[in-house]
């Protein structure tokens, strides 16, 4: 017998009617119209099932501590990294796991069951490190938690930097970060790349950078961090995030440059939220916008991704761990508005951002993990145009999170009372 039979299904590749059997924790078969005896079956109704959700950039440490000592004023990114190091003199352990356990739970909530988070290294105890490791280890059996360990203040630019960060990876941080345009010379930035592609070479780990995270069209860490992946062969497991230069640079260089990405087998993430917001800050009219070129990227045949990157913390005041907004704001932020380039975004927050993680068994297939999420949406582009309450999560088959679906009761004069639902069946 079955452990679970979801039944009458529409999945995010477009086929209707489809049933999902899952038993131990794994999908064992995706077929339309199974009929098999299970524990428990769900009928979809024809709504969408979709892998979860995954956010391949964030920053766990810092988030909820919007207000903590004070609030961004002017809404850059440097007021927000200063905001940043006033506040880590302050930071405890305790609040920083209770932060991002709360977190974490909005997070299972919206089907967002794996998570990449950044982890300062600069401040030589590694309190945030230890913290996220000890969230890591609680979270473990329902989200998974990569950190990446993150030199905030420059590897290079701080004192002791590089054996701060080499000891991060020796505590259990799964993945080597950097933040090269933050060095103090651009030579600088260059050779922290370097340095940091080798280390992660020699322990075989990836590489997540944040790269050009400028309207500087000058700032092209992104060409370097290429370069490294493909002298160390380290293709498919390096990530540049942000890449937001790339916005304002020539577009001759750019027509050179997406080709080295794309051989490198360099990924990179997008974080529409965070960008439209900190980028073009020194502008007057006309503003760039700041994101980097996605619709650019994904004709190349890199993989792009989108990360939230920040919830209610010294950069971004917003946020709820809705890994669909952020899919909503990407399209458009890029001008995606196709349906192919709306179903793109949908798959950047779901398939392109599992495989920047490099996340095993996932998907909608037999053999993968029995993870996913039912949405009140009968397509992928339904579920970003509406952010598509979450009406069931499982992991491995076991639910983790319900939400009611979204309705209205309506009063309108001259008409009978009624319930609205959302979706309203069929399109306009």
């Amino acid at each position: 017998m079955l452990d679970l039979l979801i039944t009458h299904a529409t999945l995010p590749d477009g086929r209707t009617g489809m049933s999902v059997a899952v038993q131990g924790g794994r999908i064992a078969d995706v077929a339309p119209g199974l009929s098999l005896p299970a524990h428990e079956t769900v009928d979809a109704g024809g709504l969408l099932l979709s892998p979860h959700f995954c956010d391949p950039h964030f920053h766990m440490d810092a988030t909820l501590s919007y207000g903590l000592p004070r609030v961004n004023e002017s809404g850059t990114l440097l007021e927000g990294i200063a905001l940043w190091g006033e506040l880590k003199p302050l930071l405890t352990a305790e609040a920083l796991i209770e932060r991002a356990l709360a977190y974490c739970d909005w997070a299972v909530a919206k089907g967002l069951l794996a998570i990449r988070t950044h982890v300062d290294t600069s401040d030589p105890s590694l309190l945030a490190v230890d913290a996220l490791l000890e969230v890591k280890r609680r979270v473990a059996p329902y989200l998974d938690l990569q950190l990446v360990a993150f030199p905030q203040d420059g590897v290079l630019r701080t004192k002791g930097g590089l054996d701060s960060l080499t000891r991060a990876l020796g505590k259990g941080v799964d993945v080597v970060g950097g933040i090269p345009h933050f060095e103090r010379t651009l030579a600088d930035g260059a050779a922290s790349v370097k340095l940091l592609c080798e280390l992660a070479a020699e322990r075989g780990l990836r590489v997540d950078m944040h790269c050009d995270e400028s309207d500087d069209p000058l700032s092209r860490h992104i060409e370097t961090l290429a370069f490294e992946s493909q002298r160390l062969g380290l293709h498919g497991r390096v990530t540049g995030s942000h890449c937001t230069s790339m916005h304002s640079m020539d577009n001759y260089y750019v027509s050179k440059l997406l080709p080295l990405i794309a051989e490198a087998g360099v990924s990179v993430i997008a974080n529409p939220l965070i960008n439209i917001t900190l980028q073009g800050r020194h502008d007057s009219y006309p503003k760039r916008r700041g994101m980097t070129r996605v619709p650019e990227l994904l004709a190349a045949g890199v993989n792009v991704a989108f990360g939230h990157d920040c919830v209610m913390d010294p950069w971004y005041g917003m946020g709820s761990g809705d890994m669909l907004e952020v899919a909503h704001m990407g399209l458009h932020v890029a001008q995606m508005t196709s349906q192919a380039g709306i179903a793109q975004c949908f798959d950047a927050v779901t398939g392109a951002a599992a495989r920047v993680m490099g996340l095993q068994n996932y998907g909608l297939a037999p053999g993968c993990d029995a993870s996913f999420v039912l949405l009140q949406a009968r397509d992928p582009v339904e579920a970003i145009r509406l952010r598509a309450a979450r009406l069931k999560v499982w992991r491995q088959g076991r639910l983790l999170a319900e939400t009611p679906a979204a309705t209205a009761q309506l009063q309108l004069p001259g008409r009978p009372a009624q319930t609205s639902f959302m979706p309203a069946r069929g399109r306009a």
